[in-house]
């Protein structure tokens, strides 16, 4: 893991030398390509000399250096824009998803010092200073308690709370100069929403209360494992856990198709409890999220920074647009994205219809009678082709409010799952049980 080290700027002038060194570094890549083809009597584009491979690794570098907002923001691109992005930003943003830089030991163990003071290691018998995994915001670590309890240490990169927006500005000034954005892609509205989504990912205690609340919610439900918190080693920095071991949750794809179908059934089902019943949804569906226990058949809930409370109008919504979905009535589930807040101003009927009928597509698999096979289904790739046909008419889409937008992300995750799963799931039948539970709790 030696190689993969590089140590975390932490000021906001370092942060900023970084994405200004790239600049500066891409200026040069630029007028030197351009020249070299202007010498062949090439007439290059100004875009096509910005992303030639060689800048397209000294982007995702750079960006991955920063960790935190930098790596987000990508992050969150890759999937908004999905496959409407240029292949070069998409070719960045891949690199981004799987390539996070972790702390070298000085910086790691200084850090340790400012948080937990000098007599940092005290109350652990063992701390492993080689983290196990690395992500956009923090790294985590192995540690045991003199009890022999096994935790997660999860640790904070510096400087990441307090640059979330500078970072985020300074990648939009990058992503713009690089006209690589397609129009139709909001980024103001998106970048605002990934400071907003990262602030809270930076707070370690807002994590640790989602938690708490999904432990309630979940009370004694024997099919998930959410870690405990150790609150007394915990801050708003450093989030102490219980380590669970499980292996990811995409090896269930080697398991038999009883257990394939039994782990996508019970992902989904739990997908409709936060929308309709906890009213509380953890937004990423990153696969790195979940986990599985072979022997106890469990999967275990990992991350829960992304968590996002759902208003009661938006569950009732969501609820109303999926009935009317099942008994495919489409006049009911107009009204439903209305109340959703999908036609706030005035729209198009042609292009309202388009929106519907992409909606009475994405619930192909509530209509099923029976097992809906995602596995065999090209669900994905026609709400994605319809998805292309309506963003050709940008000027009479309204973007929808930002919890649709999630929540839609979360959806679409546990498709992918299941379809990563081979699986085949009753969807139809897993909606009513939790639509009917959740009006008879009301």
């Amino acid at each position: 893991m030696k190689n993969n080290e590089a140590k975390v700027p932490s000021g906001r002038l370092s942060r900023l030398s970084k994405m200004g060194g790239l600049a500066s570094r891409l200026a040069g890549n630029v007028l030197f390509e351009g020249a070299k083809q202007l010498s062949k009597g090439q007439s290059p584009k100004l875009q096509q000399l910005v992303m030639t491979p060689s800048n397209i690794g000294h982007v995702a570098e750079k960006l991955s250096q920063l960790r935190g907002a930098a790596m987000k923001v990508g992050q969150m691109l890759s999937m908004d824009a999905g496959d409407l992005v240029a292949p070069e930003l998409a070719e960045v943003l891949a690199k981004l998803r799987s390539d996070a830089k972790v702390m070298p030991h000085k910086q790691l163990t200084t850090l340790l010092v400012q948080q937990w003071g000098t007599d940092w290691l005290a109350p652990f018998a063992q701390f492993e200073l080689r983290p196990f995994a690395a992500a956009s915001i923090g790294q985590v670590h192995v540690a045991y308690l003199d009890t022999g309890e096994k935790l997660a240490v999860k640790i904070q990169y510096p400087g990441v709370r307090d640059s979330i927006d500078s970072d985020i500005d300074n990648v939009a000034t990058l992503l713009k100069v690089s006209r690589l954005i397609p129009a139709n892609v909001k980024l103001d509205t998106l970048l605002a929403e990934a400071k907003a989504q990262l602030h809270n990912e930076a707070d370690y205690h807002f994590e640790a209360e989602q938690i708490t609340l999904y432990q309630q919610h979940l009370g004694d439900d024997p099919t998930f494992i959410v870690p405990k918190v150790y609150q007394q080693l915990s801050n708003d920095s450093i989030l102490c856990m219980q380590f669970v071991a499980g292996t990811p949750i995409e090896s269930v794809a080697q398991a038999s198709q009883e257990v394939r179908n039994l782990v996508a059934s019970r992902l989904m089902e739990l997908c409709f409890r936060e929308l309709f019943e906890f009213k509380l949804l953890q937004s990423d569906p990153n696969f790195a999220n979940f986990q599985y226990q072979a022997d106890s058949q469990k999967i275990v809930l990992l991350d829960f920074g992304a968590t996002r409370t759902i208003s009661d109008t938006l569950s009732q919504g969501y609820m109303q647009l999926m009935l009317g979905a099942i008994a495919q009535d489409k006049q009911q589930m107009a009204m439903a994205a209305q109340q959703i807040g999908f036609f706030q101003d005035a729209i198009d009927p042609q292009q309202k219809q388009l929106i519907i009928d992409i909606f009475y597509q994405a619930c192909e698999p509530l209509r099923a009678q029976g097992d809906y096979h995602f596995g065999n289904s090209d669900l994905a790739k026609r709400i994605t082709k319809a998805g292309k046909a309506m963003s050709t008419q940008q000027n009479e889409w309204h973007t929808p409010p930002t919890d649709a937008i999630f929540i839609h992300r979360k959806l679409a995750g546990m498709y992918l799952l299941a379809a990563k799963l081979n699986a085949k799931i009753n969807v139809n039948q897993l909606f009513l049980k939790v639509s009917s539970q959740s009006k008879h709790n009301c």
